[in-house]
């Protein structure tokens, strides 16, 4: 396993749309998949998606962990978190009306976070890093973390996916815009 560099934004393999997966045993597939895990977590990142290490492949890793994640729609019942997750060759299927607007950032946009309207109820399916039929249903940040992950399968980035550019704010400043936001309110 092996720490890969990650791609930044402008860089060709992240404006593409990706190839699929012809074969997700194969060893290279397989060693790709150790890479991406190692790279992510070092990064402590949500997911990462093969493009963002250079491999413009149908291939994404992800996770919800609890401590990400956001309940917004107030379903107590619904699991919103996911375990460390495989997905190749990924659909998506809108479950729902209902979108959420929430804060993103990416591994590949470094320093940067952005108020990003994502569906809040999906389904997704692919192959898991066995081969085998993956299916889920994934509401709040699960459903949020799949999208932004697949979006870079088709050489999206989250700041082409924001209705209000304004709302591009560097890490160091939410804070200070969220407070500013509150006293507005207050006021």
């Amino acid at each position: 396993m092996a720490i890969r560099k990650i791609a930044r934004m402008g860089h060709p393999v992240l404006r593409r749309p990706a190839d699929p997966v012809h074969d997700p045993l194969a060893p290279e597939v397989q060693r790709l998949i150790d890479d991406m895990i190692e790279t992510m977590i070092d990064a402590n990142g949500a997911g990462l998606a093969a493009p963002q290490v250079y491999e413009s492949l149908q291939l994404v890793i992800f996770q919800a962990p609890d401590d990400r994640a956001e309940d917004a729609d107030g379903d107590e019942a619904f699991d919103h978190t996911a375990p460390l997750t495989v997905l190749i060759n990924p659909v998506i299927e809108v479950l729902g009306p209902d979108m959420q607007t929430g804060w993103e950032g990416c591994l590949s946009v470094p320093g940067l976070r952005g108020a990003v309207s994502r569906h809040n109820h999906i389904r997704y399916s692919g192959l898991d890093r066995a081969g085998k039929p993956l299916s889920r249903v994934a509401r709040g940040f699960h459903a949020r973390v799949v999208q932004h992950e697949c979006d870079h399968l088709e050489g999206i980035l989250y700041p082409q996916r924001m209705q209000d550019l304004s709302l591009l704010l560097f890490e160091t400043e939410i804070a200070h815009f969220i407070a500013a936001q509150r006293d507005e309110s207050d006021a």
